[in-house]
């Protein structure tokens, strides 16, 4: 056997260890993402998330079949629930808020931005203590302000609280200034949290720790 069919032999034996590969479901990302697509051009958005908290249960499910060990974090984007657990005990169970799903369109037609938490396995890939955020281009789209040219009127301090735990291509877990809107999704993607909670998160979690996110 050759190492390709080794490493994918691996990579499949993984999926089917933490239940998210539910081949007996018909459940595989490409297919879902046509059905989240259709859904999004068809449906109101109550029923895509009810579509999504279907699927979601179903994942679930897997993971408390045969759930990771140590500790790990899970994300339901339909419910936004964040769960802390270590093996199949929970530790910690927070609301929070994930993505909108809504879509921006530069006004020159030439960009156009998902705001989607992304879903699937990620790891936590750094933490900060006191981030600052970096307005994007899509900040001031959205806002119908001029992009600026000058990157120091792109800073904004305190916008997402205390901690922020990164897991990859931008997205983080931090906190906010809307507590409110907590149990909402209504973010660009990152995951918001409460304080309290999100102290505890960053505290608990190290770099490595396993992210699912449904």
């Amino acid at each position: 056997m050759d190492e390709r069919k080794r490493r994918l032999l691996k990579i499949s034996a993984l999926l089917l260890s933490i239940g998210l590969f539910v081949e007996a479901a018909g459940y595989c990302m490409g297919w879902r993402e046509a059905r989240v697509q259709e859904a999004r051009s068809t449906e109101t958005k109550p029923a895509l998330v009810s579509f999504l908290r279907s699927e979601n249960s179903l994942l679930k499910k897997q993971i408390r079949t045969i759930p990771p060990r140590g500790h790990y974090i899970v994300v339901d984007t339909a419910d936004n629930l964040l769960y802390l657990k270590d093996g199949p005990r929970t530790l910690l169970k927070t609301t929070i808020s994930a993505g909108s799903g809504s879509i921006l369109i530069d006004p020159s037609g030439e960009r156009k931005w998902i705001f989607e938490t992304p879903r699937g396995e990620f790891a936590i890939q750094s933490k900060i203590v006191k981030p600052t955020w970096f307005k994007p281009d899509w900040a001031f789209i959205e806002e119908g302000k001029p992009i600026p040219k000058n990157m120091m009127e792109r800073v904004e301090p305190g916008m997402l609280g205390d901690y922020a735990l990164g897991f990859g291509d931008g997205y983080f877990i931090h906190g906010t200034l809307y507590t409110r809107l907590l149990g909402k999704n209504i973010t660009h993607g990152c995951i918001r949290m409460g304080d309290r909670d999100l102290k505890i998160l960053y505290q608990s979690v190290s770099l490595g720790t396993r992210v699912f996110i449904l």
